[in-house]
């Protein structure tokens, strides 16, 4: 790590440590109002880190799983968690969760809650938004312990990629500008290797996904607290980042095909490319668009 990368985490961290308890009091207080507000709980996964310890909960209030209504969240959850159960017991029962992993099973839980069991869709051939539930599913079940809240909140988070995915032409057309304004050689390099071209789909896929998969679950969550804030232009953000961060090794791919490979392999453990992305999108606060 150079010198920079560590001056930038120090730094961070050290706001991070100074603002956190005054934050964590400010989320407290927003989640403890008898009717939550809930511009200022998405304004709150804008402007900060969620706490772990807060985070499917406070997801689940954003994306209307649980009600805004305090004294109805008890009688919502234990409804979710009825009809999780008894999704789960069909699947079961039609023995389409034998030999499947834990992402697969609920897929197909999803699948039969959608009425689309029977169409081809739990077989072998998956359809690409299937494909990306299952992604978006796998990273979430490395987050969270509640298996039911797991389901709903992928369910929730799966409705936001979909809004990603009408956007992608503009989220791709952004980010030829920043790249562009940001690192020319860069730039120069990736449209030589036909990234922005209008039939490649690598950016696509890494956005609308919103890089499951490829960034690190544990630092990714900040990312997904940006989308569920309503932060629709933070892919393109992080996408810049990571390609500056290895620019490097970028510049010597000779394919899209390598690039991918490459980019796939850096899963940003410590936080050092996803700190960034945030940091440049607040800095950037006017290019912020809301998606819902």
């Amino acid at each position: 790590m150079n010198t920079d990368e560590r001056n930038f985490r120090f730094s961070y961290y050290e706001k991070c440590l100074i603002n956190s308890v005054e934050e964590k009091k400010s989320l407290n207080k927003l989640l403890q109002d008898d009717i939550r507000n809930l511009s200022k709980l998405k304004q709150f996964c804008m402007n900060y880190t969620v706490p772990n310890i807060h985070r499917s909960y406070l997801w689940a209030l954003v994306m209307g799983i649980l009600p805004l209504h305090k004294a109805s969240t008890a009688y919502i959850r234990d409804q979710r968690r009825e009809m999780y159960e008894d999704l789960l017991r069909a699947v079961t029962v039609l023995r389409c969760a034998e030999h499947k992993e834990k992402e697969q099973v609920m897929h197909t839980m999803w699948l039969l809650e959608s009425n689309r069991l029977w169409h081809g869709n739990a077989g072998p051939s998956l359809h690409a938004d299937d494909t990306h539930f299952i992604e978006i599913m796998r990273t979430l079940l490395q987050i969270f312990n509640d298996d039911v809240e797991t389901y709903w909140i992928a369910k929730g988070f799966y409705k936001y990629t979909r809004e990603l995915k009408k956007e992608c032409a503009k989220l791709k057309e952004q980010t030829h500008i920043m790249l562009k304004r940001e690192d020319q050689s860069l730039f120069n390099h990736l449209e030589e290797l036909g990234l922005f071209d209008s039939n490649s789909t690598l950016l696509d896929n890494w956005y609308i996904t919103c890089f499951a998969g490829v960034i690190c679950e544990t630092v990714l969550v900040k990312i997904w607290d940006k989308v569920c804030g309503g932060s629709r232009k933070i892919v393109v953000f992080l996408f810049v980042e990571l390609a500056k961060d290895i620019k490097s090794l970028i510049l010597k791919q000779k394919s899209l095909a390598d690039v991918k490979r490459l980019i796939e392999t850096v899963k940003d453990v410590d936080g050092v490319i996803v700190n960034k992305a945030i940091k440049s999108l607040q800095n950037n606060s006017s290019e912020v668009e809301y998606t819902h």
